[in-house]
């Protein structure tokens, strides 16, 4: 992509389902666990690179030894210092100790991370907030076990002010407004609660210390998620384990956002992406399951485990952003979606280069577009074959002219080189535009000068800075007649407000588009009665029904739109004509059949607060404001 916008965060759990002796002697050492949940999150590190955290559930520690361990880091490459801090603590506590790196429970005892159940997490600070404090896991801390909550998640509520209320309403006073604090809170609250209840029940009977171990053995997590779970409007994968060692990973009710997991008689394991797991453990994607929207996978003390549903499901709305762009791209389903996303392009490419594929070369911007190309130059083949089979045909009695239809091939040149080093550091608004311009560069002399077309794809265009003050620049250098950026996603109209950092409406190259062609047509007086209807349905709290942006979108075809933004983009001083070609959203849904959430493209949100959102943004952008809408 680009245009860089911060992707959703990622998670990875282990739960090792025998005792943790078996893993010393069947692999030779006691990092069987940790090795794994490296690799899962080393393979998820597109997934979030501002900050990471793991932490570690010891079961059936005695009293009197620390059975939670949990290391976060905002460093640059936080995953491997992270590891690496674990090793090191390790080796200072076995020091002269070989013998006991074999004695499970020395190690469990006197040596932290050395557990039974793994959980790891990958973040991106949304609008330049990153602290350690920011990181996940966070830990719910109390003398019982089972009180105990460690959470980590890829997700965003939409009705966080909600839920923060309801916490005061309990009786809470929580220490941050942040989502993932009030999420944490709310499943702590009937954590606690189904503890007591549990209490009541057996305390005539048991002692207090006979008590605690039965409330390990019976505490219904799907309980306290049924009850915690119920008013959450957004989108999440949440990962939590108790700190007897019960864990659950829930999944909101549209599957929004992405859970896959794989069980045999030694694991159960969760990522965000399938990839992750199929590497970690070498299995093959078949055997990868996903959880599915609006249940939870709960592995009990002893390492059992279901799905379970803990809220009521919803029409399937799974983000289409993961196959677009967010997910790895070596899953074999999503590297089969984008190819076929860049196939679908082809009309239209044609169309814009007046079918001269003789004088038109094709590029990409690297390295997430790679796919798409493709895709996009498997139907330039598949064309070219059919066109030269019907001309040879017509031309039977023409040998040089058969000559020359047969010679005619793509042209494919890598003309944008991308400089992956700097990417890291390019982590706040205020920083990106003046470190745009040095990410790329490109091989000129490649082309024929004011002949060629030059057809580039990009795999979305959100804000289109990078394309105005740097690649379209770098592309002119080459002198092509024509250039054409092609976008594999639609238009980026609206706000996401369920984990991806797209959050202010001015942001869009296709909101400033819109905005342009309602000056030029004389409807700017659209704006405030827009403005007023969404400001009206916030007051009595009716804007979660209806999308009111949507209706200055409608005044004008999605093509209008395209050559506004083209028109945007486009430096005065370029050499090159430029057109922008969008993918359509229906050729979306048909490349990503089981991925149907499209809000971001077409403002038709799976939940209440997603309609509640883009109202709010579109008043915050028509008051100057420049903060979030949730």
């Amino acid at each position: 992509m680009s245009d860089v916008i911060k992707h959703e965060c990622g998670i990875a759990l282990i739960r090792l389902r025998k005792s943790f002796s078996y893993y010393i002697q069947k692999y030779g050492t006691p990092f069987y666990g940790l090795s794994k949940l490296y690799v899962m999150m080393d393979k998820q590190q597109n997934r979030g690179q501002d900050g990471a955290g793991v932490a570690v559930i010891k079961i059936d520690t005695p009293p009197g030894y620390r059975y939670i361990s949990r290391y976060r880091s905002i460093e640059t490459n936080a995953v491997h210092g992270i590891f690496e801090k674990i090793n090191k603590k390790y080796r200072k506590s076995t020091k002269g100790l070989k013998e006991k790196t074999k004695d499970a429970e020395w190690l469990k005892r006197n040596v932290a991370f050395m557990g039974e159940v793994l959980i790891g997490h990958l973040r991106y600070g949304t609008h330049g907030m990153n602290s350690i404090e920011s990181c996940h896991p966070f830990l719910r801390q109390n003398n019982w076990k089972s009180r105990n909550l460690v959470m980590a998640g890829n997700f965003n509520m939409t009705n966080n002010d909600e839920l923060f209320s309801k916490l005061i309403d309990l009786g809470q006073s929580p220490k941050e407004r942040t989502d993932t604090v009030t999420v944490m809170e709310k499943i702590g609250h009937f954590l606690d609660e189904e503890n007591q209840i549990l209490f009541n029940r057996f305390k005539e009977k048991y002692s207090n210390r006979e008590i605690s171990g039965l409330i390990e053995d019976t505490l219904d997590l799907q309980r306290v998620l049924r009850r915690s779970c119920k008013d959450f409007d957004g989108g999440y994968a949440m990962a939590g384990i108790t700190g007897y060692g019960g864990s659950f990973v829930a999944r909101d009710p549209n599957g929004i956002r992405p859970a896959y997991f794989y069980a045999d008689d030694e694991v159960v394991v969760v990522a965000s992406e399938r990839p992750a797991i199929r590497i970690a453990f070498n299995v093959d994607n078949d055997k990868i399951q996903e959880i599915k929207p609006g249940h939870a996978l709960i592995i009990n003390k002893d390492g059992d485990f279901d799905q379970y549903p803990f809220i009521a499901q919803a029409e399937p709305k799974k983000c289409s952003f993961e196959r677009i762009y967010f997910s790895r791209g070596s899953d074999t389903s999503i590297y089969k979606e984008r190819k076929m996303l860049g196939k679908l392009l082809l009309p239209q490419i044609l169309q814009s280069v007046n079918n001269d594929l003789e004088n038109t070369v094709f590029s990409y911007i690297p390295n997430t577009a790679e796919v798409a190309f493709l895709g996009m130059m498997e139907g330039v083949e598949e064309h070219l074959s059919n066109y030269r089979k019907t001309e040879v045909l017509n031309n039977l009695g023409d040998p040089d002219k058969i000559e020359k239809i047969l010679s005619l091939k793509p042209r494919v040149e890598k003309l944008v080189i991308k400089d992956a080093k700097l990417r890291t550091f390019i982590t706040s608004d205020d920083s990106r535009d003046s470190m745009v311009s040095m990410v790329y560069d490109s091989t000129y002399n490649l082309i024929n000068k004011d002949v060629d077309n030059l057809v580039v794809i990009d795999d979305s265009i959100v804000r289109g800075t990078t394309l105005e003050k740097s690649i379209l620049r770098i592309l002119d250098k080459n002198k092509p007649k024509r250039i054409v950026i092609v976008s594999s996603a639609p238009q980026i109209r609206y706000p996401d407000c369920y984990g991806i950092d797209m959050s202010r409406m001015k942001d869009f190259v296709a909101f400033r588009a819109m905005m342009a062609l309602l000056k030029e047509k004389g409807k700017e007086d659209m704006l405030d009665e827009v403005y007023e209807r969404c400001k009206i349905a916030l007051e009595k709290d009716e804007a979660d029904t209806e999308n009111f942006v949507k209706i200055l979108y409608d005044q004008f075809t999605d093509e209008q739109i395209s050559d506004k933004i083209a028109e945007i983009i486009t430096p005065s001083d370029l050499h090159a004509e430029v057109k922008v070609i969008f993918q359509k959203v229906e050729n979306l849904n048909t490349a990503c059949p089981d991925n149907l959430g499209d809000w971001y493209f077409t403002g038709n949100y799976p939940t209440p607060g997603g309609y509640k959102v883009v109202n709010k943004a579109f008043v915050y952008f028509m008051e100057g404001k420049g903060v979030r809408a949730y």
